[in-house]
Parts: structure tokens; C-alpha cells; sequence
């Protein structure tokens, strides 16, 4: 087809400078890319109109236009928004078990028969500050071309899946794992070239079960408490963001070591070793593996601990008939945490503090992602029976340790965004001072 007169000269006498005019826009544009860094456009005292909310998953790579971000008057500085209670929410949840491929069958609890839903429609309401229901448009938008890592027990893996499920209503993520090991997955969000990541490490240090049955009937373990795990310790350094957890698993009967010897153990029940309080060996755990992240060189990333979740068995113990059968949320003056939760809670606490003042040192970060007051208020979020169908041979009958998805562990993505957007706040101001 011959080109119009005006066309025909263009593409003779003015290829050249159209060229090197788009090439020009092309470097400029890419150099005011950074200053419009997605972290910028959403600090903490943003939240979401959730007026015309989605209530079903949509097509892959869509979006809305009605969720419009509204400045608010509150005071970020005054509000610990881990002080609360749970308030009743209508609109939850933000998908349901048949929407959501991620859910693990024992957190499948409509699908095994829960009767009752009211679980389901409760938000928490911090002390003297709203906190935003979770909005994965804005998360993604954050998590542009970045990575993040799950690292800890089969609660952390609960949270991520719950996370997955929640920004299912933005796109599915494609599974990118290295090999079939369902204990170390990667999956790749390809519109936003996001990388999520889960390490399993109960224990975060290095483990070897050296009796299947042990006391208990629970497997005994050997725990190096000196010696970070090096399945993630090995593989931390390319991510932006590292969430860890652990504490359950250490109420199992262990052995102890520290420097290859053993130093004692929790109910192993070996001649001439020593019974060491609980929260002994847990605090050695936490301490070796903060001081690793720590003494990690390129990793400039964020790391966060997430507090323990209690779990909520009554009437007996986990393989002694205890069960949770609540239906609703405990108010914050109702009841006070059990004392090894506590004890767990505090040793977190403080290792925390310790770890983030030496970090600041070497420039590295690190936040508490304090989930227990608010998961202790939740007994009536767990699957109990309905994790599984009625005669089903498994080792946790009533389950009262993971949550239902969905469930009250969605919430923790509201904490997690807030917590995001501090941390984009806070790069801001830095980067202010620096001008």
C-alpha cells in the first residue's frame, strides 16, 4: 500500500531524529521511574474505600478503578494497632474455600462440614486507630518487581497460604519450585514479577530426627541450637522480605546441642542428660538465628518476626481429647494467655529488641509482626474436627493450632500491608534527610 505524502517523507528524511527522540524519552522515563516507587504512592495513614468491594475472584491480571485511596487524620505515631478487639466485619470473607486453590485440606473447614459461619465475619479494630482491610491491588502494586520469603512451621505456611488466597482476586501465581518438595515452594506472580517463597524449618536451626517414635509417639529430635538451618540460611540473602516464625514445635521431646555436645533436653527420657526449662532452648533457636541474619553481609532487605499465634485446645491436651469449640471471639478482658505462650511471646519480645538494636547497626531492619493478643482472642477460628472427614485416621484430631481459610488469619495481611506502608514511609523520610 503506497503511504500518504506527509507519511512517505517522514519515514525518508525524519527516521533518524524520530528515532533518537524516542530513544530520549525512553532513558527519561526510566529515570523517573524509582521516584514513583509504588512504596511512595501508599504510606501508612493511606487507607482503601472499600465501598464497592469484590466479594469473588477475578480474571487474571484484572483490576477495579472505584478502590480510591483517602487520607485520613489519624496519628500513626500514637496508635499500636496490635491493641485491640475483634469487632463484627458483614463483608468478610474475601474468598471462599472454593475459590482459593491454596487451602490445605485440614484447614478445609467448610468443606468438611463446619455448620456455623460467624467465624468468618469479624475485623480487628486497634485501641484508638482503624486498621484497613487488606487490599491486594495495592499489595502487588508494592510487591513490583520484589521477593519475599515465608521461613518457619505450618502456621507460617498457614499464613502464606492465606495471603495467596486474598490476592487471588488479582491474579493466580504460576509455581516456579526448584523440585516437587512441597516443603520448599516458589511460586512467581508474572504481571507484577513478584516471587514468593516458603522454607519449612519448625525448628529454624539445624535438626536431625534421630527416633521416628521417640517418648511421646511424636518423633524425637536432635536440635543443633548453635547452628542456624542451612536449607534458608543459604538462601535468604536474595530476598526483600523475610517473615519468620516458630514455636510450636518446641514442646516436642528433643535432645540439645551447642557445639556438637549435648547440653540437655525436654523430655527424651536419655540416662545422665538434663531437663532444661522450655523456653531455654527456644531463646538459643531465636538468638542464633536473628545473629545470622545479622552477620549476613548482602542481604538488605526487611526482616520480620511474627509472634506466636497460641493455640487453643480445652478440655484436655492435643492427644488427650482436647478440643475448640468456641464460636466467637474472646474480648481482650476475658481471658490472659497461657503461661508458655507467654513465655514464648516474651522470649520473642526481647530477642527481637536485642537483634534490632545490633542491626541498626550494620543497617539492617528488622519489625515485630505482633499477632498473638489479637490470634489469642480468636479460639473459635480454628478447624477442630472439621479438617477432615468424621473417621479419618489422623494423627491431629481436633485441630486447634492452624486456622480455617478462610478464617480469622486473613487479618494478619491487614497487619502485614500496615506494616508495608510504615516501612515505605520510613524509606521516604530517610531518603529526604539524605537530600
Amino acid at each position: 500500500m503506497e503511504l500518504l505524502p506527509f507519511w512517505k517523507n517522514f519515514s525518508t528524511t525524519q527516521r533518524t531524529p524520530r528515532i533518537l527522540i524516542l530513544i530520549s524519552l525512553t532513558l527519561i522515563i526510566l529515570g523517573l521511574i524509582p521516584l514513583y516507587h509504588p512504596f511512595y504512592r501508599y504510606p501508612a495513614n493511606l487507607v482503601v474505600d472499600h465501598s464497592s468491594k469484590i466479594t469473588s475472584p477475578l480474571p487474571y491480571g484484572s483490576a477495579t478503578k472505584d478502590q480510591k485511596i483517602k487520607i485520613t487524620e489519624q496519628d500513626e505515631g500514637t496508635c499500636n494497632v496490635f491493641i485491640g478487639n475483634w469487632v463484627p466485619n458483614p463483608d468478610a470473607p474475601y474468598y471462599t474455600n472454593t475459590t482459593c486453590w491454596a487451602i490445605h485440606e485440614h484447614q478445609n473447614c467448610m468443606k468438611y462440614g463446619r455448620p456455623d459461619t460467624e467465624f468468618l465475619k469479624w475485623k480487628w479494630k486497634p485501641k484508638g486507630c482503624d486498621l484497613p482491610i487488606f487490599n491486594p491491588y495495592q499489595f502487588l502494586d508494592m510487591m513490583r518487581n520484589k521477593s519475599m520469603a515465608f521461613i518457619g512451621d505450618s502456621v507460617g505456611r498457614n499464613q502464606m497460604q492465606s495471603l495467596i488466597c486474598l490476592l487471588s482476586r488479582v491474579e493466580y501465581p504460576i509455581d516456579i519450585s526448584y523440585d516437587a518438595d512441597q516443603n520448599f515452594k516458589r511460586w512467581k506472580y508474572t504481571t507484577y514479577n513478584f516471587t514468593l517463597a516458603a522454607y519449612w524449618s519448625p525448628y529454624l536451626v539445624t535438626v536431625k530426627e534421630s527416633d521416628p517414635d521417640g517418648p511421646s509417639h511424636t518423633g524425637l529430635f536432635n536440635l543443633y541450637l548453635d547452628e542456624p538451618d542451612p536449607k534458608w540460611a543459604s538462601q535468604i540473602e536474595q530476598f526483600d522480605y523475610l517473615i519468620f516464625n516458630s514455636a510450636h514445635w518446641f514442646t516436642r521431646c528433643s535432645v540439645y546441642y551447642e557445639k556438637n555436645q549435648i547440653i540437655g533436653c525436654r523430655y527424651c527420657g536419655l540416662p545422665n542428660v538434663t531437663e532444661v526449662p522450655i523456653n531455654y532452648a527456644y531463646q538459643k533457636a531465636l538468638k542464633t538465628t536473628l545473629k545470622a541474619i545479622n552477620s549476613l553481609d548482602k542481604f538488605k532487605g526487611v526482616t520480620f518476626l511474627r509472634t506466636i499465634a497460641p493455640s487453643h485446645f480445652e478440655g484436655g491436651e492435643w492427644n488427650k481429647g482436647g478440643n475448640c469449640v468456641r464460636k466467637s471471639p474472646f474480648r481482650s478482658n476475658e481471658t490472659t494467655l497461657d503461661s508458655i505462650s507467654s513465655e514464648f511471646y516474651k522470649t520473642q519480645v526481647e530477642e527481637f529488641k536485642v537483634a534490632a538494636e545490633e542491626g541498626k547497626k550494620k543497617g539492617k531492619r528488622f519489625r515485630l509482626l505482633d499477632m498473638t493478643q489479637a490470634m489469642w482472642l480468636r479460639p473459635d477460628g480454628h478447624p477442630s474436627k472439621y479438617g477432615h472427614w468424621p473417621n479419618a485416621n489422623v494423627v491431629l484430631y481436633n485441630d486447634c493450632v492452624h486456622w480455617c481459610l478462610p478464617g480469622p488469619i486473613d487479618t494478619w495481611s491487614d497487619f502485614f500491608l500496615h506494616m508495608l506502608k510504615l516501612e515505605g514511609r520510613r524509606a521516604l523520610e530517610e531518603k529526604l534527610q539524605l537530600k
